[in-house]
């Protein structure tokens, strides 16, 4: 047997079969072509600066390592695919995408609306892209609907019958099926970074696509589907046609280009007797501060989150005074706490006193302190 670190007699065997056929390649006997590699070694041994049993040493431990290397690589790959194969299949749960035909006409049906109904959608970040993110459960929620049931009912509608959950299901998955929205889990973008730590938007996820689209109601589906694009279209038409019609501007007639000179001008006043009647406004509220407090603002609603009409009614209004109810609070509610003891043993007594009827000969101090203490027991019931 061969020694631990030294080659086996086949290996050897091998050895000089693989010498001789180098050295015959190269018209050299097996010798001739040993003596140049031992020179050629030695060579290198030199520039390194080691003795050529050193230099020797030094391939083998490598070559050495690189067959581990190469065994423990092996030992992963079939470690993993014995793993896949023992995980449990869920193909009963995977919905196929067919990305090379087109969408089909019941599932933009089902996806316009799903669109129109309230799935309570968040936004995510999808490949550097906003998109809305729903969960199954609402979808499927929706879909089982009265609402839908009456959409599908109608004359020309394309909307699947739905008739239990297996069947929202199924008309669920057409919108995986073409592509209309996809399911998602949660990314976080600065992993394996070596930067620091990043700030990110509350409730704003990053995703990605998950291979296997399944219709478990707690996860997350992406909208891919943007709906008709006929409003968006029709925006930028308008936009394009503004911004032309104002380059052509000096090509206007006479009397386009002077009622627009006049409107800007009204405009302009507008804005400026605006500007005028809030200064206004405010220099009378500082002088009825100290003429007739607590001080009068013209039009109290103009700054006011109302509507246009609104903000001009009405015409005038006193400053409202702000009542400090919450220190008055505190205050009342430290100075209960601190005779909460002392009421608590005075109060049968009071009451005892308070009940017992009153001699005809007491003395107007004694009732004076009868009706003292009268008070403070009404005081400490209203607390």
């Amino acid at each position: 047997m061969a020694t631990p670190g030294q080659p086996s007699p086949q290996q050897i065997a091998a050895m000089k079969q693989q010498l001789a056929a180098e050295a015959a390649k190269r018209g050299m006997t097996p010798e001739e072509f040993a003596k140049q590699q031992r020179e050629a070694l030695a060579a290198e041994a030199t520039k390194l600066g080691l003795t050529p049993e050193q230099y020797i040493n030094q391939l083998r431990m490598q070559a050495i390592q690189q067959h581990q290397q190469r065994q423990a690589q092996a030992q992963q790959q079939a470690q993993a695919q014995q793993q896949q194969q023992q995980q449990p299949q869920q193909q009963q749960y995977q919905v196929p995408v067919n990305a090379g035909q087109p969408p089909d006409p019941k599932a933009i049906a089902v996806a316009n609306f799903l669109r129109s109904q309230n799935l309570k959608p968040r936004t995510c970040i999808l490949d550097g892209q906003r998109k809305d993110m729903f969960k199954v459960k609402r979808a499927i929620r929706a879909i089982e609907s009265p609402a839908y049931a009456k959409a599908a009912a109608k004359k020309g509608s394309l909307l699947p019958p739905v008739t239990d959950r297996a069947s929202a299901e199924n008309t669920f998955k057409l919108l995986p099926l073409s592509l209309l929205a996809l399911r998602v889990s949660k990314i976080d973008p600065h992993a394996g970074h070596n930067h620091g730590k990043q700030k990110r938007v509350k409730g704003l996820w990053t995703v990605k696509i998950e291979q296997h689209q399944e219709t478990d109601p707690m996860m997350h589906y992406v909208w891919l589907y943007e709906g008709p694009q006929w409003k968006q279209k029709a925006m930028a038409a308008a936009v394009v046609a503004g911004i032309f019609a104002v380059v052509l501007f000096p090509l206007w007639p006479i009397m386009l280009r002077q009622a627009v000179w006049y409107l800007s001008v009204g405009m302009m006043g507008l804005l400026g007797l605006f500007f005028a009647m809030s200064i206004f406004r405010l220099i009378l509220f500082c002088v009825t501060v100290f003429v007739v407090p607590p001080g009068l603002w013209l039009f109290p609603n103009l700054f006011e989150d109302v509507g246009f009409f609104d903000s001009f009614k009405p015409l005038w209004g006193w400053q409202e005074k702000k009542k400090k109810k919450a220190k008055k609070s505190e205050k009342t509610a430290k100075i209960d706490e601190k005779a909460a003891p002392a009421d608590t043993a005075s109060k049968p007594a009071v009451s005892a006193e308070s009940t017992a009827p009153a001699p005809a000969s007491t003395a107007t101090s004694g009732g004076e302190t009868k009706r003292d203490l009268t008070a403070r027991v009404e005081e400490a019931e209203e607390e």
